[in-house]
């Protein structure tokens, strides 16, 4: 009789053992997919021809604040150059292509006058201390969290709208490597 009862638990082990592994694969799989999911949601891409836009972003700016930055990366996998021509936002009353460095120990912060190069087979990123758009008149203010649209105009690729993710007022590019 004992070896019946030892042949029973065997089986009700074997069912919980098996039932275990059914359900930590069904868990695994959804975090996976969850994990996925959190990733195509913080690393936004746009794509225009042979460019890739990666993360556009922009920094939540204080009340009455009447500009703010934006932020992104532009990988040109074609085999000839193009040209960041211009920008445009309904956030903004207009938008300008910026470039900022140091000269002579003074910070300087200028437009850029003609568009910014994609070399072919390249990359540029715009990033704070260095190119960056600038959203100037600002006709609202950018919150934490939420997204306002933008129009990209390139030489070559064409128009292509993206949509920047709005960082906290403190929030940097270290999080947004691509």
């Amino acid at each position: 009789m004992s070896h019946s009862l030892h042949i029973a638990a065997d089986t009700m082990f074997g069912r919980i053992v098996s039932r275990l592994r059914e359900n930590f694969g069904i868990a695994a799989l959804a975090f996976g997919l969850v994990l996925l999911g959190a990733q195509a949601v913080l690393a936004h891409e746009f794509k225009v021809g042979d460019l890739e836009i990666g993360h556009p972003w922009s920094r939540a700016t204080p009340a009455g604040a009447k500009v703010a930055g934006g932020y992104f990366t532009v990988t040109n996998n074609g085999s000839a150059p193009d040209r960041l021509l211009s920008i445009s936002s309904d956030i903004s009353e207009k938008a300008e292509l910026h470039e900022m460095g140091v000269k002579d120990g003074v910070m300087t912060m200028r437009p850029v006058a003609g568009g910014l190069e994609i070399p072919a087979g390249g990359k540029v990123a715009l990033a704070p201390g260095g190119y960056h758009l600038m959203f100037i008149g600002l006709k609202r203010q950018p919150k934490q969290g939420e997204k306002f649209s933008a129009t990209l105009t390139f030489e070559k690729a064409g128009v292509v709208s993206v949509e920047f993710a709005v960082e906290g007022m403190g929030g940097g590019m270290d999080d947004h490597a691509n």
